[in-house]
């Protein structure tokens, strides 16, 4: 049983976790939407959308916090151009959508992620 384990491992060590789900963060948010696999897509998606909410409130607190988890260029694009757009959303601002396609090595499904 998975009592209390959140997310998923992709087969690496913890920092080469983290490293590798901050380089999808960021290739989201600078290309405006990437294809990847269903897992990835999943993983990364509650991330972004709390990075955008904290980019919402658009202070130099919210975009200090965006430079500390972010590279600067992305958390600056976030901050100036992404979050500006979803002022009167409430949530839901990335949507993962199925491609008929699929990884030739290992079969693996491949979705788009993209922003709204």
């Amino acid at each position: 049983m998975r009592h209390s384990v959140k997310g998923t491992k992709f087969g690496r060590k913890t920092g080469d976790r983290r490293n590798f789900i901050k380089s999808l963060e960021t290739n989201l948010i600078l290309e405006g939407g990437i294809q990847t696999t269903t897992a990835r897509a999943k993983e990364i998606r509650p991330r972004v959308e709390k990075l955008v909410t904290i980019a919402k409130k658009q202070d130099l607190a919210s975009l200090k916090m965006l430079i500390k988890k972010l590279p600067e260029k992305a958390a600056f694009k976030l901050f100036h151009d992404i979050a500006p757009k979803y002022g009167e959303r409430k949530g839901g601002y990335l949507r993962i959508m199925k491609t008929a396609t699929w990884r030739k090595r290992d079969g693996a499904d491949l979705v788009n992620i993209e922003f709204v």
